[in-house]
């Protein structure tokens, strides 16, 4: 694969990259303070205590890129013919902290770079809004400040948050001010918390190679099974890595949903006014972040809907301009392409 990557939409898109994300000193240096007086979880050990810490390459790269919100990133897209990026603050953004109140002044400061930096390139960078769901309430009111004064156009939650999850009834808030917004909730990985993450752990399974993607399809599947979208039916919700493997369980998934509402088994599984797979189709997208194949992308977009799939790259984490070409030369016709380099990200974000 040798053709150009050059931006402007030469190919008959534009593409824009919907999971790409940034860091802070600030924020990184958190983590290493955790990591070292013990208060840190084991994911997060095993995460940052690698990237934040370690002198190989990758760890120094990756690093050097996330803290680039200026020439250097901006070079990277033209290398690879990314046109808009949409950025958010890497995982676990700042909901591992302990201390509320540094939290939210944490990511409030985050918010506010982020803006800064998407006015000084507005033609190439988009934001989306980080929020502390420690406290709901506070993170609710992000949510509409990002949406109103720093002109962000989604929310960003990376997966749980000290071991609890969005489908939890004190979260509601957030949905409340995403429904008022009506801007899309991406559910990012983190590392999975403490009381799940032990045999992935042992076997170095913990982070993006498979312990990333349990742990958010599970959060999605939280969300949906509590009836989230039954409460909030224009709720949109997006997730990358080809939808964290959920698309290829679909048809399994609601064969035990339906047995398990009818068996009366758990409290909490209650009847839904449509199947998994037809939320799926509704109220979800997934992103092609890290998953350059062809194959789970065309199955992605034979299940959901070919509007329903969207371009990533997971910049820096994964920075591939073969990965790129791969996706300009998918066997899908160029309508679908289109919808998924370029139209699908301008609908869903409302670029």
């Amino acid at each position: 694969m040798t053709h150009a990557l050059n931006i402007g939409g030469d190919r008959g898109y534009l593409r824009i990259a919907t999971e790409e994300a940034f860091a802070t000193r600030e924020q990184i240096d958190a983590y290493l303070r955790m990591v070292r007086d013990g208060s840190a979880d084991r994911g997060m050990v095993s995460l940052w205590g690698f990237y934040g810490q370690s002198p190989s390459p990758r760890a120094t790269q990756i690093i050097d890129r996330l803290l680039d919100l200026g020439e250097r990133r901006l070079a990277d897209m033209d290398a690879t013919g990314i046109d808009v990026a949409i950025l958010s603050l890497t995982s676990p953004g700042v909901q591992p902290l302990l201390d509320m109140a540094e939290a939210k002044a944490m990511v409030a400061r985050a918010n506010d770079h982020l803006a800064d930096r998407c006015a000084a390139h507005p033609t190439r960078f988009v934001g989306m809004t980080s929020i502390a769901p420690q406290d709901p309430d506070w993170s609710a009111a992000e949510i509409r400040r990002g949406a109103r004064d720093l002109g962000f156009k989604g929310v960003m939650v990376n997966s749980h948050t000290q071991g609890e999850y969005l489908d939890d009834p004190k979260f509601d808030p957030i949905f409340r001010a995403l429904a008022d917004t009506g801007q899309p909730l991406y559910i990012h990985p983190s590392t999975p918390p403490d009381a799940m993450i032990g045999p992935m752990l042992d076997a170095g399974l913990d982070g993006a190679i498979f312990g990333f993607g349990v742990e958010t399809g599970m959060h999605l599947l939280r969300l949906i099974t509590i009836g989230i979208f039954d409460r909030y039916p224009d709720l949109q919700i997006v997730v990358g890595h080809m939808g964290e493997a959920l698309p290829y369980w679909l048809y399994r998934l609601d064969y035990m949903h339906q047995a398990g509402v009818r068996s009366q088994r758990y409290e909490r599984m209650k009847p839904l006014n449509k199947t998994i797979h037809d939320y799926m189709r509704s109220n979800v997208s997934v992103t092609t972040s890290g998953m350059a194949w062809e194959p789970a992308i065309q199955f992605a977009q034979k299940v959901l809907g070919e509007d329903r799939v969207l371009y990533a790259m997971d910049y820096p984490y994964q920075y591939v301009p073969d990965e790129v070409r791969a996706h300009d030369l998918l066997d899908i016709s160029d309508t679908a392409k289109r919808k998924l380099m370029q139209t699908n990200a301008q609908r869903l974000f409302a670029l």
